[in-house]
């Protein structure tokens, strides 16, 4: 007789691939064709989420692709068609990440000229945008209602006022008009003081 458990089927829990391609909606936006490109071109270094060639994320790669550094495609002497990977690989999607640009301009301009690290340049100018647009809509910076584009990149700004800080300044500037009549207060009794003073010695 099985037990209690052994009467039901095992429903197996699939594991999402994390290296998939992802998939397109019926009418994707720019930032979604992003995502793609992303997938394509960013993704190998910086990571699935965005988080950066960490020892978490390399674990996510098949054993024999988890150290290329030591197999020679990406070490010191790379193979002829490999190129030396850097160490270090930063992530561009969570806190901080994008803080060495100012706006989507800059960050567009940087991913153009330098990415992907194993062919810089080779981006076409809508698949560069379709990027820019996906990364920063993944860090909450764009709304992807509308295309980004030379026109309205620089108004995207990578270091928007956090909610946190416009609850800090509310409160220091509601602690400044608080003390304001309390220093007027203040000022005026030294006013009368000294003149009630200035009277006395004068008779």
């Amino acid at each position: 007789m099985g037990t209690a458990l052994s009467r039901y089927p095992q429903v197996a829990v699939s594991t999402p691939d994390r290296l998939a391609q992802p998939t397109l909606p019926v009418t994707p936006s720019q930032a979604d064709r992003g995502a793609q490109g992303y997938w394509l071109s960013c993704l190998p270094c910086h990571g699935d989420k965005g988080q950066g060639l960490t020892d978490e994320f390399r674990a996510v790669y098949p054993p024999e692709d988890q150290y290329c550094w030591e197999r020679g495609c990406h070490g010191e002497m790379p193979y002829e068609n490999g190129f030396t990977l850097p160490m270090v690989i930063p992530g561009v999607i969570g806190e901080g990440a994008l803080l060495k640009f100012s706006d989507a301009a800059q960050l567009n301009s940087y991913i153009r000229a330098t990415m992907p690290y194993w062919k810089p340049g080779s981006l076409t100018e809508e698949e560069a945008w379709s990027i820019t647009a996906f990364i920063m809509r993944e860090n909450g910076l764009w709304n992807d209602d509308i295309e980004m584009n030379g026109a309205n990149a620089a108004e995207a700004k990578i270091t928007p006022v956090t909610p946190q800080q416009v609850e800090v300044w509310e409160r220091g500037g509601a602690g400044i008009w608080l003390l304001i009549p309390g220093v007027l207060s203040i000022l005026l009794i030294l006013f009368f003081i000294h003149k009630k003073i200035k009277n006395t010695t004068t008779i």
